[in-house]
């Protein structure tokens, strides 16, 4: 076996951007893992390290050469193999040249099987590691992949990276292995921090290699991440109470930022705080990376965490600078937002006529008059009073109005909330207020929903008008695409309709589109109201299986085409419950119904004579007209696990039925009789659930 050494491969850089540098990290891992395992090169744990200005690979223990390999193939059967005179086959030739032997070179014996088989045979000898590591190398800087990023060309014609290229520092043991990229060669010098450890530093080995970074003012990812959160610690302990936030996007981004991090603390002055805290914190977190500090009761302060590349006694200097930029940053935030408060936000909802929302669909001030229509419509299904459904109607005539106010155009990420302080400036109710801050709530998994119940009524007003329109032009999501986020903001409708408006969203679907009809777009209604409505029947489906519903209970519950959220769960939850209560009677009730719809016959109806009928089918049709009986008012009153009751105690009489009775009787009226009592026993079930699912094969 050959010797082992630790490799290290760096490749050095100008300051690379935070996201794409993180999915580097993934790749090159991965990249020279994969590599040293197909050149059958051994290594034992492969560690990557990363800073702003440096992607290296550290790889422990790789074998200094391949081992020599003895390799056997196993082709053919010798009769395939030959013919009768010896000569190899197309067969033999073809599997000679996929092993790279020639024909005459291929072994007859004996396998296990006691069959004769022809093998190729050839020695692979050893080869050094050093020439298998270069390729290597070159190929896994050029194939590393940038998404949104544009890789260009630094030096050398062809070569390109996400930034220029400035060393490569590449060792096996001691020794240098050569690699050349963009006209960059090779050697065993890294580079320091730009202003604590400037200038190459020798890399002795690549067991020294994380010590002479540090040593120049350079930490690991690890490390930076370990050394931020304890100073974002210590700035918490000094403020009881207090606490730092940190979104992870920025946060990650942060680490990527320096390369000897250090925590300080700026303030920033006091009028300041006057402004909505939205945007104060976005334009600190977006523009400048700065942590806000909250107080104890949740409030911002003055006082906010910077993240320096640099060592403590540079704080002075580096928090005066910071809070001159953040000075800077936030005079433009008050100024947007007190330039707006001149502004009614009726004017600006005028200014919606000016912006498209979809090129086929119109004016983003068309689609509030639909949303305001909708919020009406939605809040009369769901029987509210005239106050609440009053300011749903006036929160949804307003709630599009910020998008051009000078706050969201910059702040984009603040529509709807700088609206809400905006209508309460107007002296708009809170009810309003919130509604128009919330309405785009919830906007990813895990959001939280609209706080008021006029929010949940503009929320679902604001996603079902977009889904109906998209749907009318014929654009609807197809595969992975999704270009309008339909299938985030039907299931944004079905949480809120799930648990906070149990209405049925169907006749809303119609008026919805019956909407777009009047603005003049031409569609077929009735098709796509059906194609809403499925879609939506999608994502209930999908929603109940994330939520680890049996799929078979799914199925069958889903079967009736329910899409009323409230309903379609509860049903979902009920008929679990009860077949996990009782598994034998549903699994025997689901195979005696799907029994029944394979010979039932509809066009017979369910009208059955009982002066035909023997003890058997007189006991399952009391039994169905008691169940149907049980199942409406079951139904009526919303009770599922009562409705799934009353069909359970059908299994008996179904049981009896198929045991005593023969349904396809020679004589014609015997055997329609038998088939429309199977035919009402079916009916029983077509407005609860589809029990026959449940037999399904698993």
């Amino acid at each position: 076996m050959a010797d082992a050494k630790d490799f290290l491969f760096e490749i050095g850089t100008e300051e690379m951007p935070s996201a794409p540098l993180n999915n580097a990290v993934k790749q090159l891992g991965t990249m020279i893992a994969k590599g040293l395992d197909e050149a059958g090169l051994a290594h034992g744990e492969v560690r990557v390290i990363s800073s702003p200005r440096r992607l290296a690979a550290l790889v422990a223990n790789v074998a200094t050469a391949t081992d020599e390999v003895h390799e056997v193939k196993r082709g053919p059967a010798a009769n395939i193999a030959f013919d009768a005179d010896g000569n190899a086959t197309k067969a033999a030739q073809g599997f000679a040249r996929k092993c790279g032997v020639a024909a005459e070179d291929l072994v007859r014996r004996e396998d296990t099987d006691g069959r004769e088989y022809v093998f190729a045979e050839k020695n692979i000898p050893s080869a050094p590691a050093t020439p298998i590591l270069t390729a290597l190398c070159e190929k896994t800087i050029a194939g590393l992949q940038w998404p949104n990023y544009r890789s260009q060309r630094w030096g050398h014609e062809h070569a390109t990276f996400v930034r220029p290229v400035r060393w490569i520092c590449c060792l096996l043991g001691e020794d240098v292995v050569p690699v050349l990229f963009a006209d960059v060669t090779s050697g065993n010098t890294t580079r320091g921090h730009r202003v604590l450890g400037p200038g190459d530093h020798v890399v002795a080995s690549p067991a020294v290699y994380e010590q002479v970074l540090e040593d120049a003012g350079v930490l690991s990812a690890e490390r930076r991440r370990e050394a931020i959160l304890a100073g974002i610690a210590e700035v918490e302990a000094a403020r009881p109470g207090c606490h730092v936030d940190t979104p992870k996007k920025v946060f990650e981004e942060v680490i990527n930022l320096c390369e000897w991090p250090t925590v300080l603390v700026g303030t920033f002055d006091e009028e300041f705080l006057k402004v909505p805290h939205e945007i104060i914190c976005e334009s600190m977190l977006t523009n400048q990376r700065y942590f806000p500090i909250y107080d104890g009761e949740g409030k911002l302060t003055r006082e906010f965490v910077v993240v320096s590349n640099s060592k403590p006694e540079n704080a002075e200097r580096v928090i005066d600078g910071n809070e001159r930029v953040v000075r800077a940053r936030l005079d433009d935030a008050k100024f947007f937002y007190e330039e707006d408060l001149k502004i009614s936000l009726d004017e600006f909802r005028e200014r919606l006529a000016k912006v498209a929302f979809q090129e086929k669909l119109g004016s983003v001030l068309a689609k509030s008059e639909r949303i305001e229509q909708l919020a009406l419509a939605i809040a009369r299904e769901a029987h509210l009073g005239a106050h609440l459904a009053a300011d749903a109607a006036r929160a949804a005539h307003l709630c599009k109005a910020d998008l051009v106010s000078n706050a969201v155009v910059e702040f984009t990420s603040q529509q709807g909330v700088m609206g809400g302080y905006y209508a309460t400036a107007m002296g708009e109710n809170d009810e309003v207020a919130h509604a128009i801050r919330d309405h785009y709530r919830p906007r990813f998994a895990g959001d939280e929903l609209p706080e008021g119940t006029a929010g949940c009524i503009v929320a679902c007003a604001d996603k079902l008008d977009t889904i109906a329109g998209i749907f009318a032009i014929g654009e609807p999501p197809t595969g992975s695409s999704d270009p309008y986020a339909l299938r985030r903001a039907a299931i944004g409708i079905i949480n809120i309709l799930r648990d906070r408006l149990p209405i049925d969203p169907t006749s809303l679907i119609d008026f919805a589109l019956e909407l777009y009809s009047e603005q003049g777009i031409e569609f077929d209604a009735a098709e796509v109201a059906q194609q809403v409505r499925d879609f939506f029947h999608g994502r209930l489906v999908s929603m109940a299986r994330d939520e680890k519903i049996p799929a078979d209970t799914v199925a069958a519950v889903s079967a009736v085409h329910i899409i009323a959220p409230s309903v379609f769960f509860a049903r979902c939850a009920a008929l679990d419950e009860a077949r996990k209560n009782d598994v034998e009677t549903f699994d025997n009730l689901a195979t005696a119904y799907a029994r029944a719809a394979h010979i039932s016959k509809p066009e017979l109806g369910a009208e059955y004579d009982r002066s035909l009928m023997g003890e058997a089918e007189l006991a399952l049709a009391d039994a169905s007209e008691a169940a149907q009986t049980a199942v409406d008012a079951a139904l009526a009153a919303e009770d599922y696990p009562a409705a799934f009751a009353a069909l359970a105690a059908m299994r008996a009489p179904i049981d009896r039925f198929f045991d005593e009775v023969m349904v396809m009787d020679e004589d014609e009226q015997l055997r329609d009789n038998r088939l429309k009592l199977l035919n009402r026993f079916e009916a029983v079930f077509s407005g609860i659930a589809n029990i026959g699912e449940l037999a399904r094969k698993k």
